[in-house]
């Protein structure tokens, strides 16, 4: 199993979720987060003051797969988050150890 956590631009969720549903991923966890990277940050003009801006507002998707849904997942969502300007995102993946349903008490690929 492994956990993949993406980092997009937040108007492109939307297009992203309904791409990863076409490939047949069920569920993933979605937060709001506010990072920098090569992005940095940006000037914005308030009431007459100019201020910087450091982190910038992003959505974290965390999706749990089976191992043989790692490149199908990872495609569906590169090609659903770009626009090919700075700040795209990125994709990590990562080992899932375990996994357990809470309700059920199901565990690894049976809970996912």
């Amino acid at each position: 199993m492994k956990l993949i956590s993406a980092i997009i631009k937040p108007f492109k969720l939307d297009d992203v979720r309904e791409a990863i549903s076409s490939v047949g991923v069920e569920g993933l966890t979605v937060s709001e987060v506010k990072g920098f990277g090569r992005q940095k940050g940006h000037t914005e003009l308030y009431r007459g003051a100019e201020y910087q801006i450091d982190f910038l507002p992003k959505v974290k998707l965390e999706i749990a797969v089976k191992d043989d849904a790692v490149e199908r997942l990872i495609l569906a969502i590169t090609q659903s988050a770009y626009t090919g300007k700075i700040g795209d995102g990125k994709i990590f993946v990562v080992n899932l150890e375990q996994a357990l349903r809470i309700r059920t008490g199901e565990t690894d690929l049976a809970a996912l």
